[in-house]
């Protein structure tokens, strides 16, 4: 009978210990599963500190090299760079507030890049957190383009400036900056050069041919620009959380529009959800990380759509002159980023709440199509798209660790790429734009 009774008291113990395993396995899943993913550093990034004086800071180099800094409100960090008398040259920043804060109104980022002499090369960028939707990643470049005569035109030591703005009336922490430089040839990005007007003006569709609109095939976006989905043309399901945001990277040859629309669904909160405004964007940066637009819209829990369309890759001009043109000069990488609001998630505010909120299921359709004229009376294309990154399972590698240019032999492998994936969405029932 003691036998038995110890038998017995084994397994009982053996039980109970199972069942505190189990729980504590699902309380650490669950504790896993409430904590927001925040922007992913690349592998590797280097940590510098910028110097606070002007006259001096740590040497960012071309190519493969990525950097990672952070900037509290109102510092002004300076970095140095080495440029050729010849190349194009792109140093971005992009800053990455914690997943769910709230940043200030007039919290944000300021790029720009001087001569030696302090002289501006150019018209420095501002990008603000956004906080009225919510504080997403933002990204930006400053840019030399080498001109006859110009103060910037020679080769030299350049001081690289990243300034933060004003953090009242929101979250005063450290934000973290990643750091990248890079350079093209002349010419590079495509006739028009600097965006300007081309030969041909006119305006160009901001309609897709045929729009896809189906289930979407799963994917998951990645975190930032390192880790960013592929995505081609075709819909695709993914979910962000309150205060999330996802990134997904097309593949747009020279001569082609990128048109894309992001389906939010309806909250699964069951309850009264608040109207936020500019609760839900789809955002674009090219593959240099430079701005090309944001797009926004309300959200009250109830499904909300955000699109956007672009002037043609690579080909300069048209009466779109501004960050449209500006962004849209390369062919390769473009990065498409979907937010959702922390304010979303009903029942509070911040990253605690943003982060035990439920997920809310989004469509990501997607179309790279020939560019189109657009009707005389039409507005400019306002879209804006991001591009940059390094080739994944050999297809595409436009900006690499050489830097943006890398010749017009990639063109032809990113058409390629893109009629290889039409012809996959086709074989998988999807529609896409002729």
């Amino acid at each position: 009978m003691r036998g038995r009774g110890k038998a017995r008291g084994g397994v009982v113990g053996v039980t109970v210990l199972g069942l505190l395993m189990a729980l504590t396995g699902r309380a650490v899943a669950a504790g896993e599963a409430g904590a927001l993913t925040g922007y992913a550093m690349a592998p590797g990034a280097q940590a510098i500190e910028g110097a606070l004086a002007g006259n001096g800071g740590p040497l960012l180099k071309e190519g493969p090299h990525t950097y990672k800094d952070s900037v509290r409100p109102g510092e002004r960090k300076h970095y140095t760079v080495e440029l050729d008398g010849t190349s194009n040259a792109y140093v971005s920043a992009v800053a990455a507030p914690k997943p769910g804060s709230a940043m200030g109104p007039r919290d944000g980022i300021d790029v720009a890049l001087e001569a030696p002499d302090g002289t501006p090369c150019g018209a420095g960028r501002h990008r603000t957190f956004l906080s009225a939707g919510g504080a997403y990643p933002v990204a930006d470049y400053a840019e030399r383009v080498p001109r006859a005569g110009s103060a910037c035109a020679a080769a030299g030591t350049y001081r690289f400036v990243l300034e933060r703005g004003d953090a009242a009336g929101g979250d005063g922490a450290p934000v973290p900056v990643e750091l990248q430089y890079v350079t093209a040839p002349p010419g590079d990005e495509g006739p028009g050069g600097q965006g300007g007007p081309s030969s041909t003006g006119g305006t160009w569709a901001s309609q897709a041919p045929r729009m896809p609109d189906g289930p979407g095939r799963a994917v998951t976006g990645g975190s930032g620009f390192n880790d960013a989905a592929e995505v081609g043309a075709g819909s695709w399901k993914d979910e962000l959380r309150p205060g999330e945001t996802r990134f997904y990277r097309v593949a747009v040859t020279a001569g082609r529009q990128l048109f894309a629309r992001a389906r939010f669904g309806a909250a699964p909160s069951g309850g009264a959800s608040p109207y936020v405004s500019g609760g839900v964007r789809l955002g674009l940066n090219n593959t240099a990380r430079g701005y090309v637009m944001n797009r926004t819209t309300g959200y009250q829990g109830k499904p909300a759509v955000v699109s956007l369309a672009t002037p043609p890759a690579a080909s300069g001009g048209g009466v779109a002159v501004g960050d449209a043109v500006r962004g849209m000069r390369f062919a390769g990488w473009y990065y498409l980023q979907a937010s959702l609001s922390p304010k979303a998630g009903a029942g509070g505010t911040g990253a605690s709440a943003a982060s035990a909120a439920a997920a809310v299921p989004v469509t990501l359709d997607v179309d790279v199509a020939e560019a189109r004229p657009g009707a005389p009376a039409s507005k400019p294309a306002s879209g804006v798209v991001p591009a940059g990154g390094k080739a994944r399972d050999g297809r595409l590698r436009v900006i690499g660790y050489t830097g943006v240019g890398t010749g017009s032999a990639l063109l032809a492998g990113l058409a390629g790429w893109t009629l290889a994936a039409r012809r996959r969405t086709r074989r998988g029932g999807g529609v896409t734009g002729a």
